[in-house]
């Protein structure tokens, strides 16, 4: 859902349009002429300006289009203003899509949002393939996070017309396979961020075709795909050395020896590694090669100790973002080492849960570490 706007954007603007909300005292009304003038040149004006130069939600836009036939005729002549589709979280959203394609004004659409939209299933996806490819071919970023009723042939039909796609997130769908994941990078070429947390019906041959076929791939999220294995990961780290954001949450199964070649990726910036068991200090020792790293993320990697985290302070002096939440092998050690080297750059530190580290008050991190604004990252 978008933010909230207080006051909404789209109320003022009607205002405007009607002429209430003056300040008293209230000078006498317009003449009729004037006032349709006022709506037909000011406020277009007004609304092309605002729509311009802010980045009004899609929603807001069509709300605007009602306002009067002339504000209806300015936002339309800006085809820049009908770049993206948002059905978020909205019922029958699958008629909606085909009906929003329909239309002129978005015959050249880039971004296509629809995380957790209700009723879209692979037919939607199919009528799409057949009747609206000319509406895609411009599309480079496509949602379908949390739709769960899409299965392969869904995936198969709607990148079949996606070929500029670059950004493709398919979060929490388990009946997405391999069989898809070749689809889609058979179909879209392009794609540098992937998305494919918590499909738990991939395994290593997803992780095969993806490194053999987007080497420039820059985001890969593999969050809860537990068919995963070592395998395939490592084919992953070989080949898409481009990566900036890699995100492993919550695969427990692979070695220790698949995540030293994590050093691999020279232009890492955002790492999760929650829950690697087994994660030893050695291999975070190999981590800290990575010396672009913004954001690593040590939850529950158990088998971490102060000779690790102590590695990644002096390596990855660029760290904003660390969460060593749960692990009892750290101690006061490890922060008096992040503190010399990350003191100026730390905003998130999440200590909870390291029993060996004795200074975890919000006091004493903040002496410590005076840039935190964050100190829980885990509840």
């Amino acid at each position: 859902m978008g933010k909230a706007r207080t006051p909404s954007l789209t109320l003022s603007l009607c205002v405007l349009e009607s002429g209430h909300g003056r300040t008293r005292p209230s000078p006498a009304p317009a003449p009729a002429p004037a006032r349709q003038q006022w709506s037909r040149d000011t406020v277009p004006h007004v609304l092309q300006v605002v729509s311009t130069c802010v980045k009004l939600p899609q929603r807001d836009l069509v709300s605007l289009l009602l306002l009067s036939p002339w504000a209806h005729r300015i936002l339309l002549s800006n085809p820049s203003l009908w770049q993206a589709i948002d059905l978020r979280e909205m019922t029958r959203a699958g008629d909606r899509l085909i009906s929003a394609l329909s239309l002129p004004r978005y015959h050249n659409v880039k971004c296509i949002d629809l995380e957790f939209a209700q009723d879209i299933e692979d037919k939607h996806l199919e009528i799409l393939k057949s009747k609206c490819t000319e509406s895609l071919k411009e599309l480079e970023s496509l949602n379908l996070n949390g739709c769960q009723k899409i299965s392969d042939r869904g995936v198969a039909s709607v990148t079949s017309a996606c070929h500029k796609l670059k950004a493709l997130s398919i979060y929490w769908n388990v009946r997405v396979t391999d069989s898809g994941v070749e689809q889609i990078v058979k179909n879209c070429p392009h794609v540098v961020d992937l998305n494919l947390s918590g499909c738990k019906s991939i395994a290593d041959k997803s992780l095969y075709l993806i490194a053999d076929n987007y080497q420039e791939l820059e985001v890969l999220n593999l969050t809860r795909c537990i068919k995963l294995t070592d395998n395939g990961l490592k084919q992953i780290l070989t080949k898409c050395s481009c990566l900036q954001s890699l995100n492993l949450y919550a695969l427990s199964s692979l070695t220790n020896e698949t995540y030293k070649n994590i050093k691999l990726l020279s232009q890492l910036i955002f790492l999760d590694l929650c829950g690697a068991q087994n994660l030893s200090d050695e291999a975070v020792m190999c981590i800290a090669k990575c010396k672009n790293l913004v954001s690593l993320n040590l939850t529950w990697c158990v088998q971490v100790t102060d000779v690790g985290v102590m590695s990644i302070a002096q390596g990855c002096t660029s760290l904003e973002f660390l969460s060593l939440f749960g692990i009892v092998g750290v101690t006061d050690m490890c922060l008096e080492a992040l503190s010399n080297f990350c003191s100026n750059t730390l905003t998130t530190l999440d200590v909870n849960g390291c029993i060996g580290i004795k200074r975890r008050s919000r006091d004493e991190l903040l002496q410590l570490f005076p840039n935190l604004k964050c100190f829980k990252v885990h509840s």
